[in-house]
């Protein structure tokens, strides 16, 4: 595989594409996507978990509220993972996150997931690089448990440029609409922009071999959100997936 290296990989989309073109075939997904889930829900064979994972002011939120927008709700779950929690520091770190996987029939997307054990617990040096490397194998044998399962993980990194992020992050501060949003300590953790691509750069190389990483440009969210969009419903429609029929009484 490729080694990625993110300072050499496009954070925009190619010139060539047409903005609105592109909005028209992400609407298209959408609504395709609303038909897949709604089939998974009923066949109940398969789940899929979406992870995604990039930098403050990647567009996370934005993913969610934008791509997912014609789902139904009954068939979905967004979970977002913060600072663990006391009880959740006692257990092993995956503890936590396998809770939160999506049953049979269900789209579960996390916003940031069990990466941030081995990303900003590597960038601030809270664990060891031994820990970090098994954490490494942890993290493989839980995504191969999930998708031996019928649970098929999407992986997403958005891909945002350092000066993309400070103009979102400076919009927080002026934009009443998105002041909610503001955090401090973003603008410190901008400050190790270049240890956290590091560890970004690590995972991709090292946490790939059950699920692939989708490198998503994200100084765009119109070309961002077509690119998620297209990848869930290829994912969705490679399943191949029938509506049962009639149950029969016992």
């Amino acid at each position: 595989m490729t080694k990625i290296q993110l300072a050499k990989t496009d954070t925009r989309a190619p010139k060539k594409l047409q903005k609105e073109a592109i909005k028209k075939e992400t609407q298209k997904f959408i609504f395709r996507m609303e038909e897949l889930q709604n089939l998974m829900y009923a066949e109940s064979k398969h789940a899929l978990l979406v992870v995604l994972q990039g930098m403050d002011a990647s567009g996370k939120d934005g993913v969610v509220k934008n791509v997912f927008t014609a789902v139904n709700p009954m068939g979905c779950r967004v979970i977002a993972f913060k600072k663990p929690t006391e009880p959740e520091m006692k257990h092993d770190f995956l503890w936590r996150v396998h809770a939160q996987v999506p049953e049979k029939g269900m789209i579960h997307i996390f916003n940031r997931s069990h990466y941030e054990d081995v990303l900003i617990q590597r960038v601030h040096h809270w664990v060891d690089e031994a820990t970090i490397l098994q954490r490494f194998q942890h993290i493989n044998n839980f995504e191969k448990l999930l998708q031996d399962t019928n649970t098929h993980v999407l992986k997403f990194y958005l891909h945002v440029s350092k000066e993309e992020q400070l103009a979102r992050l400076q919009e927080r501060m002026s934009d009443k609409t998105k002041m909610w949003k503001h955090n401090e300590a973003d603008m410190r953790e901008r400050e190790l922009w270049n240890d956290y691509r590091k560890a970004y750069e690590s995972v991709f190389e090292n946490c790939a071999s059950s699920a692939p990483w989708h490198i998503i440009p994200a100084d765009q969210n119109w070309y961002k959100e077509y690119l998620i969009a297209k990848k869930v419903v290829e994912t969705l429609e490679a399943l191949k997936m029938k509506f049962p029929g009639l149950k029969k009484e016992e």
